[in-house]
């Protein structure tokens, strides 16, 4: 049995992380408390304790545990077992149906448990890392509480480690164990807020460090890292990691911070996610820079040509110019707030008819019809501007463009206040 299966908690106590939901005077520790279970969708990453909670809330209530895999199961396996379970329905306090990787299951496969979580025989309580709101199934989602497990920090970690390296001790007879803090403080810090993971970890590096001679084990930082493999991020294309990777990027972009906009792209670097930056990146150029700095948007599509070009690893240089550069650079909302506000009035409001001056007049007859027929031509006139009305009738005083506060803007602006004022 692996390690982490074998230290695996078996009260509430022994759980570390989760603060926020976990502890005394808790919402879990209360539910517990009551016997009062409901319906649950525990949503997070590996190795934060879903899994854990899910036994630990079957023994405390007492009620039969039935664990099921959603994505080597069918709407036929789960109902076998529910039948089967039911027969013991009188030995127990009810029956914990545990349902991991709940977003395997289709539609009709997550429709086949509304019956029996309705009639309350069965108490669901299932996992997923994927966004629930986006993979489970309405009616189940209704009827069901949904608790975030976040990443578990380092010190969480720590205190996890410590407390197997101490169950160790009494698991095997060894003369010593001796384990440098800087190995576990290296564990914690490597193993992306997974429990799971760090345990695996010390179960690796204590086989490692076990001296038959002196019957003794030693885990010294050195050897961690040569059992170390590469640091794993949590990144899962299409899904909600990717997601919010993504929107922390672009909103650190947006909100002009160079070393977080770095940091973001390099998750996404070490995801591979090229095209997710690329379009983000023209985006920013473009919303958020705007016309504060009208020639970002070509030197953004530059950069975005050479690293398809390049393609990764060096793809990566380019990438960061262009971030660093767009951090930077002035923001402008004016031109994505000018075309928003022109669509919302087109689906609300009645915009009218083209003016006829502004229609089509290269056709035989347009004339007759009165189109083109006052149309002042710019070039024309002086400055080559000449005021005449281009908005329908209907909108016609109609304000959608205001410049931003740059001086890019402002420069343009003041040009065509003057111009406009000469009489």
């Amino acid at each position: 049995m692996p390690l982490a299966d074998k230290l695996r908690p078996q009260q509430i106590d022994d759980m570390v992380g989760q603060s926020h939901i976990i502890g005394e005077g808790k919402i879990i520790n209360k539910l517990i408390e009551n016997k009062n279970i409901p319906n649950m969708i525990l949503y997070g990453q590996a190795g934060t304790g879903k899994t854990s909670l899910a036994n630990i809330i079957a023994n405390a209530t007492g009620k039969k545990y039935v664990k099921l895999n959603a994505v080597n199961c069918g709407v036929k396996e789960i109902k076998e077992v529910i039948d089967s379970t039911k027969r013991d329905l009188f030995s127990y306090n009810g029956i914990i149906l545990m349902l991991d990787e709940i977003q395997a299951l289709n539609r009709k496969q997550q429709q086949s448990l509304l019956e029996v979580i309705e009639d309350g025989s069965v108490t669901l309580i299932a996992s997923t890392a994927d966004n629930p709101y986006f993979v489970v199934y309405k009616a189940i989602l209704s009827r069901s509480t949904i608790f975030e497990f976040k990443a578990i920090e380092k010190k969480d970690i720590l205190k996890g480690l410590n407390r197997a390296v101490e169950k160790l001790k009494v698991l095997y007879t060894y003369e010593s164990i001796n384990v440098e803090a800087k190995a576990l403080e290296y564990i914690a810090e490597t193993c992306n807020g997974d429990m799971r993971s760090a345990l695996n970890k010390l179960e690796l590096v204590f086989n490692v460090g076990i001296d038959i001679a002196s019957n003794s084990v030693n885990i010294t930082l050195n050897d961690v890292i040569d059992c170390s493999s590469v640091k794993m991020l949590n990144y899962d294309k299409g899904g909600d990691d990717s997601y919010s990777a993504l929107s922390a990027f672009h909103k650190s972009l947006r909100g002009s911070d160079a070393d977080a906009s770095i940091h973001y792209l390099a998750r996404l670097v070490k995801a591979g996610d090229i095209q997710g930056i690329t379009r983000r990146l023209l985006c920013v150029a473009s919303e958020d820079v705007g016309l504060a700095v009208p020639q970002a948007i070509t030197i953004t599509e530059a950069c975005v040509a050479s690293a398809l070009q390049l393609g990764f690893p060096e793809a990566r240089i380019p990438l960061a110019q262009a971030t660093i550069y767009l951090a930077q650079c002035p923001k402008s909302d004016s031109a994505i707030k000018a075309i928003d506000s022109a669509l919302s009035d087109l689906d609300n409001i009645e915009t009218g008819d083209i003016p006829l001056h502004l229609k089509d007049a290269h056709y035989a007859g347009a004339q007759n019809l009165g189109r083109g027929v006052e149309y002042k031509y710019p070039h024309n006139y002086p400055y080559h501007y000449v005021e005449q009305q281009y908005l329908p009738d209907a909108i016609k005083n109609k304000k959608y463009y205001i410049p931003g506060e740059n001086k890019n803007e402002i420069s343009f602006d003041t040009y065509w206040k003057n111009l406009k004022n000469i009489k």
